[in-house]
């Protein structure tokens, strides 16, 4: 399962993120927000999302999209099992997967149209964990 959340600054980009997913027929749940609402916290959806993640870290993911990223990247990572990764490009999104495993995906809608992100997130789905001893020795120490 994919989780969704995103504040004002990121609800117009999350809500064409789910059209993508639902045209690659992936299993996502949107968290929130579920109308434009300039008076809302990043921190709420963060915390939704990586909460469901962290419930089952190595089966769930979750994709947060703020103004920088930054908030919601910050907030994502304060929960057990949640290794979450801010991404602006296409590189650090693969990385993240093959080095790191990360299970959130930290997206800047300030800084990246439609087009870019759907590549972002199409590389991160896509991309496994290499599971190579130095990564998987680095994740236990990050534990």
């Amino acid at each position: 399962m994919i989780y969704l959340g995103a504040d004002h600054r990121g609800f117009k980009l999350k809500e064409e993120i789910k059209k993508f997913l639902a045209e690659k027929n992936y299993q996502f749940e949107d968290m929130g927000n579920f109308k434009y609402d300039p008076n809302d916290d990043y921190t709420d959806f963060a915390k939704l999302v990586a909460q469901k993640v962290s419930e089952k870290p190595e089966e769930h993911k979750g994709i947060l999209i703020c103004g920088s990223g930054v908030g919601v990247d910050i907030t994502a990572n304060k929960f057990h099992g949640v290794r979450s990764a801010l991404a602006d490009d296409i590189a650090t999104a693969k990385q993240s997967r093959q080095h790191d495993d990360t299970n959130v995906l930290s997206l800047p809608a300030d800084e990246m149209g439609i087009g870019l992100a759907k590549k972002i997130v199409n590389v991160w789905l896509s991309t496994p964990f290499s599971n190579g001893e130095k990564y998987k020795r680095r994740i236990d120490k990050m534990e």
